[in-house]
């Protein structure tokens, strides 16, 4: 069994994979998951949708700040982070301090067939989902682009995106097999 030495937090565009590749990662490591969305929505006692129709995107943001924050205290494991939880500057530098923060970059068409499939997208809910997803990538990318490392989502099984994770994190001496 190897080691972890530090979290490493997923961060990316709504569609990208954290979850998926997340959870797969954290089993092949034989480590800890926690995927920050779940959590929050445990915390709450209400779905991510709910919480948004109810008390809207701040206090949402809010919740998703102090639930990072609590599972960055965890030992090592994967964690995924809400699309937006990197955009706020608090939350970044407590990544920063915390985990190996990884990008999971993908592009506009992969992204838009992954959540298309799902209607649970509070910041989808418009006239024009693809024209709102496409205006949130572009938003949000320069931020994306401060992360540790990037690793591109491709159309591909997302065990592709778990090999290419596990390369560089031995090649960082983030994992240790």
């Amino acid at each position: 069994m190897g080691q972890l030495t530090r979290t490493i937090a997923l961060v990316g565009m709504m569609g990208a994979g954290k979850s998926s590749i997340g959870r797969r990662l954290a089993a092949r490591m034989g480590v800890g998951f926690h995927d920050a969305d779940h959590a929050i929505e445990a915390a709450a006692g209400r779905p991510i949708s709910a919480i948004f129709a109810e008390y809207g995107e701040s206090a949402f943001r809010d919740c998703e700040r102090k639930v990072i924050a609590r599972l960055l205290d965890r030992e090592p494991h994967i964690l995924a982070t809400g699309g937006g939880a990197f955009m706020s500057e608090a939350t970044r530098a407590r990544l920063a301090e915390k985990s190996v923060t990884v990008w999971l970059r993908a592009p506009l068409d992969i992204l838009f067939a992954r959540v298309k499939r799902k209607g649970d997208r509070p910041l989808l809910k418009t006239p024009n989902p693809r024209e709102t997803l496409e205006k949130l990538l572009c938003e949000r990318e320069p931020t994306y682009a401060l992360a540790d490392l990037i690793i591109d989502s491709e159309d591909a099984p997302h065990a592709e995106a778990v090999e290419k994770l596990m390369t560089v994190l031995t090649e960082k001496g983030i994992w240790q097999p």
